[in-house]
């Protein structure tokens, strides 16, 4: 961890994704690519509150939770992530990185939707909803994102460390 850097991402919702007044937290560089990600990230997930764990690639169409955050732990390959909707911005993500994503901000995998794999995890264990930006979701949506607690740990860090202090000062 000790080369890592921090990025935030910080996108206004707009008439198709309600996207959050809190940032995406790419964590860079947090691990070395190894044969062992996938533990990696699942230790260090669950010691910190963060489970309900699925191995998969990130789909490639826009999409959105409006009941919880997400935390993606990219174990194999590289791609390009896009945040916010078509005029979002767009990140380069690598086996090492991790990506935490506010409840409502849409996000995409430019790539090959198995161009990575990743592993995923929610706090507390949340289950998740799926949304794709259609009219039928808002405001609903909107409604649930608005109740969508900060999560206590960091998936990484723990307790006040990471995006728990990130995220509070944008509440």
């Amino acid at each position: 961890m000790e080369k890592m850097q921090t990025q935030l991402i910080l996108l206004a919702g707009n008439s198709i994704f309600p996207n959050s007044t809190l940032p995406v937290v790419v964590y860079k560089h947090v691990f070395e690519p190894s044969e062992d990600l996938a533990d990696a990230f699942r230790t260090h997930f669950r010691a910190n509150n963060w489970y309900n764990f699925w191995e998969a690639g990130v789909f490639t169409y826009h999409h959105y939770h409006s009941n919880t955050h997400e935390v993606i732990g990219v174990c194999h390959g590289s791609t390009i992530i896009q945040f916010g909707g078509e005029a979002g911005e767009k990140v380069r993500i690598a086996a090492g990185d991790v990506i935490a994503i506010p409840a409502g901000m849409a996000h995409k995998n430019l790539m090959e939707e198995n161009s990575i794999t990743c592993i995923g995890a929610y706090p507390n264990g949340s289950d998740y909803d799926m949304n794709y930006g259609k009219n039928s979701e808002r405001p609903a949506a909107d409604e649930g994102i608005a109740t969508v607690p900060l999560p206590e740990y960091d998936p990484l860090f723990g307790k006040d460390a990471g995006l728990v202090n990130i995220w509070e000062q944008y509440r």
